[in-house]
C-alpha cells in the first residue's frame, strides 16, 4: 500500500479515474506514511486523520457512482498553517494565534475541496511565515528529508517537506519573498507562484497584502499545473484578484521551447553564487538550447537597493496587521519576529518612496519581458543550511539566512510576476539545487511550458530521498 505514495498527482489521478486505485487505500498510504515519518519531519502540525478518512470514503462513492470530478478527485494534500480550514485550527505557526478555529475555508481550501481533494492536515511554517529556515519555536523546526540537519527552506517548509517525503501528493504553500520557491529548491520539488491576483487569498493569514501569493508545491511541473488550475481564478472577496481568463494549464505544458527567447540576469541574480549552485543553473541554460530556445543576458533594469527599498512595504503592512497583538500579547512572539515587527519604519515620504520603489522594479521587468518570454535564475544562493544557523556561507562570504535564501525570489514578489522553482542539480552533499523561471503577468502557461519541457529532458525530479 505505502508504494501508491510513489505516484504523482497525475499518476495517481489516472488510476483513481480507471477505478483501479481507491481513494480510500491512497489515503492510508499516506497516512500511514505521515504517522512514520513525521515525528522526525515535523512536516505536519497537525493530522487530520478522521477528515481524510471522511473525504476519501466520500470520494470513492462518488467516483462508483459516476461522479467523477477531476484530477484532484481523491487526492490527499495538504496546506499551509496559514490557510484558513472550516472546523481545523489555523494558527500561523504562532502562540498568539494558537486555538484558532475558523468557522469557513479560505477560498483555495474551498475550491481544493471542492475538487474532490482528501486533506491530510495543516503543514509547518516559519512564525507567521516571517522566515527563510521554519525553525519555528513554537511548533518545532521542519527537518529537510535529505538530510535530518538540514533546514527545508520557509516559511513553507512543512509543505516542501511533506511533498519530497511523500506525505502529502500536493500541498499548497504561500510566498511573499520566496516562501514556496525556497523551501521547493531545498527540499528537490516544484514551487509555482502565480501572479499576483491569479488566486485568492481571501482567508489566507497575510504577511504583506501587496507581496502575498497563494500557490501549489508538487512533485512535478504537471502536479503544479493541475493544482492551480483548481485553485486559480477570480475572487470577489479578494480584492487583488482579476477576472482574467484561467488557461487549461495542464493542456498549456506540451509544445516545448522552440523559438522561446530566455533571458538570463546575470547582473542581478548570479553576482554571489555557490559554485555548484552556479555550475547547475549553467548546465541547465545549456538543456534549455538543445531544446531549441534562445538563451541571452540580460540587464535587469533595476538597482537590488530599490528590491531593499520595496521590501520596507511588507515590513510596514506586517507591523499594521499585527499591531493588535504586539500590544495585547506581545509575550507570545518569538524574540526573532519581535524584533522584526519592531524594526523603525520611514516617515511618510519614506513610505511612498518604497511604494515607488516597487513600482520601479515592476516597469524593469515589464521592459525585460518585451525582449524576452521567460527569465531564468537560480533559486537560491545555496543549498540548504545546518538547522539553527543564523549566518551562512555563500562563496566565502558570511550572509544572513534571509539574504542567501530570499535575495534572489524576491524580486519577482515585488514585480508580481509568475516565478516557479523546480530540481536542476545536486550538490557534492547530496543536497537539491533548484532554477527558477519566470514570466509575464498571468502568462503562467509559458513558464509551465518552459518548465515541463525541462522536466522532461532531465531526472532531477525523479530524486527521492530514501526515509
Amino acid at each position: 500500500m505505502s508504494d501508491l505514495t510513489s505516484l504523482t498527482i497525475a499518476e495517481a489521478a489516472a488510476r483513481i479515474e480507471r477505478r483501479e486505485v481507491s481513494p480510500i487505500d491512497l489515503a492510508e498510504a499516506y497516512l500511514a506514511r505521515v504517522e512514520r515519518l513525521n515525528p522526525a519531519i515535523n512536516a505536519f502540525v497537525t493530522v487530520t486523520a478522521e477528515r481524510a478518512r471522511a473525504d476519501a470514503g466520500r470520494a470513492a462513492s462518488q467516483i462508483a457512482a459516476g461522479q467523477y470530478r477531476g484530477p484532484l478527485h481523491g487526492i490527499p494534500i495538504g496546506l499551509k498553517d496559514l490557510y484558513d480550514t472550516a472546523g481545523i485550527e489555523t494558527a500561523a505557526g504562532s502562540k498568539v494565534l494558537r486555538g484558532r478555529i475558523p468557522a469557513e475555508d479560505s477560498t483555495c481550501a474551498r475550491r481544493l475541496r471542492e475538487a474532490g481533494t482528501v486533506l491530510i492536515g495543516k503543514t509547518n511554517t516559519h512564525e507567521f511565515a516571517w522566515g527563510t529556515t521554519t525553525n519555528n519555536p513554537h511548533t518545532g523546526a521542519t527537518h529537510n528529508p535529505w538530510a535530518l540537519d538540514r533546514i527545508p527552506g520557509g516559511s513553507s517548509g512543512g509543505s516542501g517537506a511533506a511533498i519530497v517525503a511523500r506525505m502529502a501528493a500536493g500541498t499548497l504553500g504561500t510566498d511573499t519573498g520566496g516562501s514556496i520557491r525556497i523551501p521547493a529548491a531545498l527540499n528537490g520539488c516544484v514551487g509555482f507562484k502565480p501572479s499576483f491576483g491569479r488566486a485568492s487569498k481571501a482567508g489566507v493569514i497575510p504577511m504583506s497584502w501587496q507581496f502575498d501569493h497563494p500557490g501549489p508545491i508538487c512533485r512535478t511541473v504537471e502536479d503544479a499545473a493541475i493544482v492551480l488550475q483548481a485553485i486559480a481564478g477570480y475572487d470577489a472577496n479578494d480584492f487583488a484578484t482579476v477576472p482574467t481568463p484561467v488557461p487549461d494549464y495542464r493542456a498549456a505544458l506540451h509544445g516545448g521551447v522552440q523559438g522561446l527567447r530566455i533571458g538570463v540576469p546575470r547582473d542581478q541574480f548570479y553576482g554571489l553564487l555557490d559554485p555548484e549552485v552556479r555550475v547547475a543553473v549553467e548546465l541547465a541554460m545549456d538543456v534549455f538550447r538543445e531544446l531549441g530556445a534562445e538563451v541571452v543576458d540580460v540587464d535587469a533594469g533595476y538597482e537590488r537597493m530599490a528590491v531593499l527599498q520595496a521590501w520596507l512595504v511588507c515590513t510596514a503592512e506586517g507591523q499594521a496587521y499585527h499591531a493588535q497583538w504586539l500590544k495585547s500579547q506581545r509575550d507570545d512572539y518569538s524574540p526573532e519576529l519581535l524584533a522584526e515587527l519592531s524594526n523603525p519604519l520611514p516617515d511618510a515620504a519614506g513610505l511612498a518612496n518604497a511604494y515607488r520603489a516597487s513600482y520601479d522594479v515592476k516597469e524593469a521587468m515589464r521592459r525585460l519581458f518585451e525582449k524576452v518570454d521567460l527569465l531564468l535564475a537560480p533559486t537560491t544562493m545555496r543549498p540548504a543550511s545546518l538547522i539553527g544557523e543564523e549566518q551562512v556561507e555563500v562563496d566565502g562570504v558570511m550572509l544572513s539566512t534571509g539574504a542567501a535564501f530570499a535575495s534572489l525570489t524576491m524580486p519577482f514578489n515585488i514585480a508580481g510576476v509568475p516565478a516557479l522553482s523546480l530540481p536542476c542539480g545536486v550538490s557534492g552533499e547530496g543536497l537539491p539545487i533548484g532554477m527558477q523561471l519566470a514570466g509575464r503577468p498571468f502568462d503562467e502557461a509559458t513558464v509551465l511550458r518552459a518548465a515541463h519541457a525541462y522536466e522532461c529532458a532531465t531526472e532531477w525530479h525523479r530524486s527521492l530521498p530514501e526515509l
